[in-house]
This record gives C-alpha cells, sequence and structure tokens, in this order.
C-alpha cells in the first residue's frame, strides 16, 4: 500500500512518520507525477490559502480531484479539512469540493484557543486524543457525509466514500486509531 502525503507546506512529517509506523509506504508529493500509483493522499495541516495556491501554481489541483474522482482515497486534517470541503467560510475560497461538507476557518479561535481533548469517537467507541490547532469548524454536513467523531457536538471527524476529514490534527497525538482507520479504509477499496 502506498500512501501519498502532500509535501508542500505544513506538518507532513508526522503523517509519513505515523503512516511507516503502520506499515504502509510513504512518498512525499510536491508534483503532480508524484501523485501516480498512489493508493491513497494526506492532505496535512497548515495554511489553506497557501495550499490552494501551491497546488495550482505545481499542477496538483486538477490531478488531485481527477484521482479522487476515481477512487484514489484522500484524508483531510485541519487545513486538508478545509481543502476537501464543498464550501468555505471566513472567508470564502476556492477549495477541491470533494466532500459535501461546508466548513468555518478559524472557527474555535486564535492559537490561544488552541487544545487537547478526549472525546468518544464512533470509529473506536472510546475516547480519543484530539489536537485542535486554529481548527476549522464543519458548519453543515450533507447527507451522504458520515459523523464518525464529535467535539461537545460538533462534527469533527467525517467521512464521504474514499474521502476522511478531520478537523484536528491526530498525527499529533499518540493514538493511531484515525490513521489506521484511514489505513483499513485504503485497504478495503471503499
Amino acid at each position: 500500500m502506498k500512501i501519498g502525503i502532500l509535501a508542500i507546506q505544513g506538518d507532513f512529517e508526522a503523517h509519513r512518520k505515523r503512516l511507516e509506523e503502520l506499515g504502509a509506504e510513504t512518498v512525499l508529493v510536491k508534483t503532480a507525477a508524484d501523485l501516480e500509483n498512489l493508493d491513497g493522499l494526506v492532505l496535512p495541516g497548515g495554511e489553506s490559502t497557501t495550499h490552494m495556491k501551491l497546488l495550482t501554481e505545481e499542477g496538483l489541483f486538477d490531478r488531485i480531484v481527477e484521482r479522487a474522482r476515481t477512487g484514489m482515497a484522500v484524508f483531510g486534517t485541519c487545513a486538508g479539512a478545509i481543502l476537501l470541503a464543498k464550501e468555505v467560510k471566513n472567508p470564502a475560497q476556492p477549495s477541491l469540493a470533494l466532500l459535501d461538507i461546508t466548513v468555518v476557518r478559524n472557527a474555535y479561535g486564535r492559537q490561544l484557543e488552541s487544545c487537547v481533548t478526549k472525546q468518544t469517537a464512533d470509529l473506536t467507541g472510546r475516547p480519543l486524543e484530539m489536537v485542535f490547532i486554529r481548527a476549522p469548524v464543519i458548519e453543515r454536513v450533507g447527507s451522504d457525509v458520515q459523523v464518525l467523531a464529535r467535539r461537545d457536538g460538533q462534527p469533527v471527524l467525517v467521512r464521504q466514500g474514499r474521502i476522511l476529514a478531520a478537523t484536528f490534527h491526530p498525527e499529533l497525538s499518540s493514538d493511531p486509531a484515525v490513521h489506521e482507520y484511514f489505513l483499513k479504509m485504503v485497504r478495503d477499496g471503499r
């Protein structure tokens, strides 16, 4: 199983380390050619507007959309969730629009409001450590979107088909459950 990690900005190394610990082969994705022969792709946190600019400049934007629409699994965390959302607010910005959700950027507040919390998640049935850093809020979830975890009633981990998004940073937690779930999604092919 070969998993690409978008490596143009953000903490892609933490994702690489976690995925390799779980037995996945990883590829750091910087160009459209790097997307070939991948089974899955991780879009890490960072700054979503910078990601969008670089995705467009490097020819990655259209290729990611094409690969995702033809079956490649995609997992976005924090800014990666913003990139996947069908609609982005605060302010509005373009996105890959692969996941039927509306997100509000930086809705949990500034860096000072960042936190670590534990919440029960449907994918584990036990408390899951969640690291929030200037996180977006999922304001709307489409009818085909499954909510896998919530923070105080608000969706924070969602899935639609082969697209998975977390508004928190599971790569910064000691709990590998979210990455394990993504790898299972990739393996199962659905």
